[in-house]
């Protein structure tokens, strides 16, 4: 039972990855694969695997899109983010309950749908996807002009918890009625426990790992790992918003000097890379296309009245007191894809006690599926179009990952005791033109150098200088000394080499030593020699 589990996960990791490559080439967003691949080993798929455990996966769903929020929070850049937090911060909260409030209103308007129904529905629909609006600008590499990339970036990263809020707010009001009062003291709840915990857990977390000094990476993730658990843990369980506190937490971690950031980015990539597909891929399965005919066309009316009326009609009126170009703004307003988030909280309403009329989990499905594929796939088209691009950008400097690939290279050696700098200051050194000494290394003390510091015997030092862009004159050949070579045990000086040869490194076991013409040479040494040709 076990192995065929196993085997199984294994099948679908495989066909997950062969499908994000598949729909690179195609344009097409991978979150959408991953959808499909659910709905082809599904109850109505190929491989009729029967799964209706809703409860089961607004679970799972829960704990994938922690994840996907934390590193949301984590990867966004505040300091490229700062111009146009207001708006965003404005569209992810006033411009949710805009969108969501619109929608809602057309569901009972124009479909037919009961009021808090409707506005259930609006609500479910409310928040743009992170996951997928990211994951389009980094894979496409869309720098947008206007900071338009970092406005999407936090706006989608935070207006979930706003869409949970109102959620929970209407599935309370429909099981059992709910007064203003109730509102307020329901709301209050979700923003102080969730704003408390996300800056107090994010602070704490920043602290410890700032005074730990750990010099083993893989506790730092663990840390990290507790600290957005807790962060989600905490605020929930006192009746606040977990998704509020755990984005929170994300950016201020994600914005700290961290050590451990080199070791923390590549892991928490490919956490939320597994948790979106887990996320999508159970989502898909959860899915019953059999059913989906009877809602195509109030979810068709929905997908664009959402797309082409309450989503622009918000962006508009929330982003005119900040000014902008209108391209902008028709940018951001094609740019509301809806997502995972919008699925797991309509599963939210299939668990909850309260009965709908309508099948809302398949309707905010079809809406999903419409706003990835043909929004996320024209969105590059779109940006385009409008001449949003910005040519001599670089979207990733939007993330906190983003490294700048200075060409700077580094030296290192020891000073020995003959070394004529032993014993001297270094404002007393001469230095090669173009170099700089930055750091130096003593017993196990790191030291940054001043112009009076001295130098001792053993120290450590690491010089940088920039790197050229060519090389000329380096050809590099590698040469093994075997055991009946006449080099082994012999000086350097002594063996012969060809004219304008040079031995400039060699590899001892693990370890690599700069020669000079009195290192005796050793069996299995490989000498790394340039020569002229």
């Amino acid at each position: 039972m076990l192995a065929g589990l196993l085997l199984f996960f294994a099948v679908v990791m495989f066909a997950c990855t062969a499908f994000r490559r598949l729909s690179d080439r195609l344009g097409v967003p991978a979150l959408l694969a991953f959808m499909f691949l659910g709905m082809l080993f599904g109850s109505d798929g190929l491989f009729k695997i029967p799964f209706e455990d809703y409860a089961f996966a607004d679970r799972i769903s829960t704990v994938a899109l922690l994840f996907i929020m934390f590193y949301g929070g984590f990867g966004t850049n505040w300091r490229a983010a700062r111009p146009v937090a207001a708006p965003a911060i404005v569209l992810s909260s006033l411009g949710t309950v805009l969108t969501a409030v619109l929608t809602g209103l057309f569901c009972h308007l124009a479909l037919g749908m009961q009021l808090l129904e409707g506005l259930l529905c609006g609500a479910v629909l409310g928040s743009t996807d992170a996951a997928s609006v990211i994951s389009i600008l980094r894979a496409r590499s869309l720098a947008l002009k206007e900071n338009t990339d970092s406005l999407l970036e936090v706006e989608s990263g935070s207006n979930d918890p706003f869409a949970y809020m109102l959620t929970a707010v209407l599935l309370t009001a429909m099981e059992s009625g709910i007064t203003a009062g109730s509102v307020v003291r329901l709301l209050a709840a979700q923003l102080v426990f969730g704003l408390a915990f996300g800056f107090g857990v994010g602070l704490l977390a920043r602290f410890v790992l700032g005074r730990l000094h750990s010099h083993d990476p893989g506790f730092d993730t663990l840390f990290v790992v507790a600290a957005a658990l807790l962060s989600y843990a905490a605020p929930a369980a006192l009746g606040g918003n977990g998704f509020l506190s755990v984005y929170i937490t994300g950016i201020l971690l994600g914005n700290s000097e961290l050590g451990s950031k080199g070791t923390l980015v590549p892991f928490f990539d490919g956490v939320t890379g597994l948790m979106q597909i887990v996320l999508f891929f159970l989502l898909g399965l959860l899915s019953f296309p059999s059913q989906m005919p009877a809602v195509l066309l109030p979810a068709a009316a929905i997908a664009l009245f959402l797309t082409f009326a309450a989503r622009p009609a918000a962006v508009f009126l929330l982003m005119a007191p900040f000014g902008g170009s209108v391209a902008r703004r028709l940018l951001v307003s094609f740019s509301g894809l809806r997502g995972a988030a919008s699925i797991v909280f309509a599963v939210m309403t299939v668990i909850s006690p309260v009965a709908t009329d309508n099948d809302l989990f398949h309707i905010v499905f079809l809406i999903v599926l419409f706003s990835i594929a043909l929004q996320g796939s024209l969105l590059p088209l779109a940006a385009r179009r409008l001449g949003m691009i910005d040519a001599g950008g670089n979207v990733m400097k939007t993330f906190t990952d983003y490294v700048d690939e200075a060409p700077v290279q580094f030296i290192q050696f020891t000073v020995p005791l003959s070394h004529p700098w032993c014993g001297r200051a270094v404002r007393e050194l001469v230095l090669p033109p173009g170099t700089i000494l930055i750091s130096l290394q003593r017993g196990d003390e790191q030291l940054v150098p001043g112009g009076a510091t001295k130098l001792l015997r053993g120290d450590r030092l690491i010089l940088a200088a920039l790197e050229p862009e060519a090389l000329p004159g380096v050809h590099l050949t590698e040469k093994t000394v075997e055991a009946d070579d006449l080099a082994a045990g012999a000086r350097l000086a002594d063996v012969p080499l060809r004219t304008g040869a040079l031995v400039v490194l060699v590899q001892r076991g693990e370890g690599y030593l700069i020669p000079n013409g009195s290192t005796v040479l050793q069996p299995g040494d490989v000498l790394v020699i340039n020569s002229k040709d």
